[in-house]
């Protein structure tokens, strides 16, 4: 897959994309009919600083799209004016525009203001090209964690049109330091996953008042960064989850069972890693897309951030 999809639009891309007569607003529509696959690649960017201490939101593009001609891009650690993470800039107003022709969505897990009265945001980002229906930005449980250094943890849910129908994409970052907090929110996201499932709702034709204008996918795809490794409980929490609904399962088993498992951070950063390579980004899909699930990869070969671009495709 690394090698397959160039991100050359021009040779794998909608042709509506590439004709300006089309609408804007029809284009991720008539992309989303025109592409049975469902291309994702979700990555931890660590603020767009790569392993040389350079930070380069493009080279993070760059090597997005080198990976997967995705129709969605989930990117976790995301700042917005904080001066410790490139220069302070807002990154997602930069990676919205480098990625034209995507529907840019940035949330916040913690947003801040100054003594001055300026704005500060640091969460995750959803970039896509098909049709989006839907948005929630749920913040996870932050409970007290003694002298453990700790933030605010949230879930970025964005339902999009594919081919195959309506599918809610959660891109999340969970705690790295407190093990008691990454469990309650571990329990967030099944408990979000489960009403879903157990009521799914359509949203009408008409978007003028609130109450008819809410869609909740039962089908889910949920992605990030997960500060556990594969052999943790906590994994199994999800992957095993035997909650009512359609359950969360691994699209790395899914794919091929037995398939040995590619690390997805501490390669190439090894003051961060000291113990090495881990694998800690996952990407989960719920019981009736886990046949659906045509590769997934990942790319191990870039150092741009301390972790790797994950890739799937997914497709009846």
């Amino acid at each position: 897959m690394v090698s397959d999809h160039g991100g050359n639009r021009d040779d794998d891309g909608a042709a509506a994309d590439r004709v300006s007569a089309v609408p804007a607003s029809v284009r991720p529509v008539i992309h989303a009919c025109g592409h049975p696959l469902m291309r994702l690649l979700t990555w931890n960017i660590q603020c767009g600083k790569g392993c040389d201490d350079v930070t380069d939101l493009a080279r993070i593009v760059a090597v997005a799209r080198q990976t997967l001609d995705a129709d969605v891009f989930c990117f976790q650690e995301v700042s917005a004016n904080f001066s410790r993470f490139g220069d302070g800039a807002d990154q997602s107003a930069q990676l919205a525009a480098l990625l034209p022709g995507y529907s840019a969505i940035f949330r916040p897990a913690i947003e801040t203001v100054d003594p001055d009265g300026n704005l500060h945001r640091f969460g995750n980002m959803t970039l896509s090209r098909l049709p989006v229906l839907q948005i929630a930005n749920h913040l996870l449980p932050w409970p007290a964690a003694a002298a453990v250094r700790s933030m605010r943890r949230h879930a970025l849910e964005v339902t999009v049109q594919a081919s195959f129908g309506v599918v809610r994409v959660v891109n999340t970052h969970l705690e790295f330091h407190s093990a008691g907090q990454r469990e309650a929110q571990i329990a967030r996201l099944l408990d979000l996953q489960e009403d879903a499932s157990m009521s799914p709702k359509q949203a009408g034709s008409r978007h003028d008042e609130p109450y008819e204008s809410q869609t909740v996918a039962a089908s889910s795809l949920l992605c990030g960064d997960f500060n556990f490794d594969v052999a943790d409980p906590q994994h199994a929490l999800i992957a095993r989850s035997g909650r009512p609904g359609l359950a969360y399962r691994d699209a790395w088993t899914a794919d091929r069972p037995g398939r040995a498992r590619a690390p997805t951070c501490g390669i190439y950063d090894r003051a961060q890693w000291a113990e090495g390579p881990d694998c800690r980004d996952f990407i989960f899909v719920t019981e009736d897309l886990t046949g659906y699930v045509r590769s997934i990869e990942v790319n191990e070969a870039t150092d741009a951030s301390d972790h790797q671009p994950i890739a799937i495709e997914v497709s009846e």
